[in-house]
Formats: C-alpha cells, structure tokens, sequence
C-alpha cells in the first residue's frame, strides 16, 4: 500500500525536467517575456518563414522599380522642350532638331523608347550631362556628389536618433515636467520652421556673426587632404590626416543640424507615445510587482519595445532628409545630389534629372525595405501576414 503511494506521487509529479521547464516559463510569462522571444512574440514554427517573407519584398521592391521607371520616362518626356531642347537650345534649327530626334530614338514608339531607356538605365548609361557639369556623364556627376549627400544624411540622422530618442523617453518618464514641456515645444518649432529658413538662420548666427563655425562648403579651402572614397570625415580617418577629418566634420555641422530638425521631431514624439504607451502594458506592471530591478524593467520591457514603431519611422526618415537635401545644400554651397537636383531643374539638365530622382528613389526602397526586414526579424509575426 505504501509502495503504491509512492508510485502515484512520483508519477503525478512527471519527470524533474518538465517541472523545472514548466516553472520557468510560468516566470517568463510573469515578467513579460514569453518564452518565444525576448520582446514577447510567439515563434513561428516555420524556419523558412523569414525567406519567404523577404522574397515577397523583393518582389515588391522589383515592381515599385519598374513603376518608378515608367513614372520617371513619362515625367521627363512630358517636361516643356524635353532633351532636345536642352542639347540644342532654343535657337536650334529645324532640320538640327529633327536630326537629334531621329538619333535619340525620339521618333519612335514610346514603348520602344522606355525599353532602350531601361536597357540604357541597367548598364548605368544615363547620357551626358548638359548642365550642372557640362560634358560629363551624368552617372559621373551622381558618383562624383553621392558621397557628400550620404555623409550630411547620416550626419544629420545619427544626430536626430542620438537626441530624440533619449529625449523622447526622458520626456515620457516625467510627464508634465519642465523637460517634457520644453521638449514638445522644441520639437514644433522642430518641425514648423522650414529647413531653408533654419538654415539661413544658423549660417548667420553661428558663420558670420560670431564666426565659430564655417559657412559653406564641406573643407577649408586650399587643405592639402586626400580624398580617396569622396567621403571627407571618412578619408580623413582613413589616412590618418586628422586635421583634414575635424575640418570636414566642422563643415558638416551647421547642414547637419538644420537638415535634423523635422527627423529629430518626428523621432522624439513618436518615442515619447510608445514609452507612455508601454508603460501602462500589463507585462510592465507585472515585472515591477515581481521585485525586478529598474534597470530591467526600463531596459528590457519599457525601451525594447517602445523601439518597435521608432525602428520604422527612422528608416522612413531617409526621404524627409534627401529631400531636405536639396536647400540645404543651396544654402551651404554643398556640391552633393541635392545642389545637383536644383541646378537640373535651373539649366534643364535631363540626364542629371533623371540618374539622381531615380537612384534617390531606389535608396528610399532599399531603405525601407531593410527596415521591413529588421522588423521582421524582431516580430515574427509579419512572416505569415
């Protein structure tokens, strides 16, 4: 009999390790973290999900670049005197005119004219640069300024990320403080001042006023520096030249700043809302109840999981800045795809046109498109929707 009692304890007991294992996912789901993943999100029981998911984008990615295509041929065919007029001039004869026609494919059917474009388009051949640089080809032109395009973007994001998102959860944090008050009015006139005004602004504060900072360009004139990428800080580094590096970086700041505002705002409140959003989650007052440290709880349950949204609106983020670009770079005399893009439009320079509005869109796609899959990988949950 009591040999009998025995047997039925330890069989109602189970083996040790599914014990052991049923405690320890009863603590996670406490805490907050499922034992599917540290942000809480069920795992998929399909490896392959991620693949799949990140093809279906890739097909995506493939027909928006086609349509971008379509949409930039017909633009371009549609603007007053198209490419013959900006090879020619207006003073050309007709019997010149009709020659170029017949020797650019113009007289042919559009569908003929888009195929040979994106044929031309895919090899990187985007013809020869009539305005901004004359005689050179536009795809030099759009290497040539790329660099100092990418390094005031990155510049000017890393700057809006590195403020907003510690501001942002300050802010949450203390609700209704001082720090939160003058937060959220910096970060309207963040967004209600246009960027060429900002711009102007801190040029003549900072460059002619008071002279701490130089007013335009990306190095000081006359520096004996190499430039083996096009990317000024970066070469600098490279070469160990430090002065050159510090110089370029000094020249970056004013743009930078000004080309931050609207990211930084948008970045601070959107990080603000999630935090305040998160903090009144189940699983957060869960965790405090349970004795964890306030380190964790703000680390690994608050600020994790706020990041979601934030993740997303950095990667969409990347237009408001490329498109910011173009005044400030005017304002500073920066020789990047921005100042490219105006003197375009100015001199009806088509074959610069058309390589920077595309290129700039096909980095907003791959942008987001990586930004999809980050998020992806964080939530498995988007591989089967």
């Amino acid at each position: 009999m009591g040999a009998t009692g025995v047997v039925r304890r330890t069989v109602a007991a189970g083996p040790p390790g599914d014990a052991q294992r049923g405690e320890r996912e009863r603590k996670h789901r406490l805490s907050g973290a499922l034992p599917g993943g540290a942000h809480g999100f069920p795992q998929t029981t399909e490896d392959s999900g991620l693949l799949r998911y990140t093809v279906r984008r890739l097909g995506q990615l493939l027909i928006v670049t086609v349509v971008l295509s379509v949409l930039l041929f017909g633009w371009l065919r549609a603007l007053p005197g198209g490419p013959v007029s900006a090879l020619l001039g207006e003073r050309a004869t007709e019997e010149s005119r009709a020659r170029l026609v017949e020797q650019l494919g113009l007289d042919q059917p559009l569908y003929v004219q888009y195929w040979k474009f994106l044929g031309r388009a895919l090899t990187g051949d985007f013809g020869v640069s009539t305005g901004v640089q004359p005689g050179t080809p536009a795809m030099e032109v759009f290497l040539q300024r790329m660099p100092a395009t990418l390094e005031l973007s990155v510049l000017a994001l890393l700057l809006a990320v590195a403020v907003g998102i510690p501001l942002g959860y300050l802010a949450a944090r203390r609700q209704g403080g001082w720090l939160d008050n003058l937060s959220i009015t910096w970060s309207l006139i963040g967004v209600a001042v246009p960027v060429f005004f900002l711009a102007f602004l801190l040029k003549y504060v900072f460059a002619i006023e008071f002279g701490v900072l130089p007013a335009s360009g990306r190095q000081e004139a006359g520096l004996d520096a190499t430039h083996a990428t096009g990317f000024y800080v970066l070469d600098g580094l490279l070469t160990r030249e430090w002065d050159a590096a510090w110089n370029a970086f000094v020249h970056l700041l004013l743009p930078a700043v000004a080309l931050s505002t609207i990211p930084f705002a948008v970045i601070f409140r959107l990080t603000r809302a999630s935090v305040l959003d998160v903090v009144e989650e189940d699983y957060v007052r869960t965790a405090r109840s349970k004795g964890l440290g306030a380190m964790v709880v703000r680390g690994r349950h608050i600020l994790r999981n706020a990041m979601l949204p934030v993740v997303t609106t950095i990667g969409l983020q990347t237009g408001a800045l490329l498109s910011g670009a173009v005044l400030t770079e005017q304002v500073f005399n920066i020789a990047g795809l921005g100042q490219a893009l105006s003197l375009g439009f100015q001199r009806q320079d088509y074959a610069v046109l058309q390589v920077v509005i595309l290129a700039t869109a096909m980095v907003y796609v791959l942008v987001n498109l990586l930004v999809d899959l980050a998020y992806a990988a964080i939530d498995p949950r988007l591989r089967t929707r």
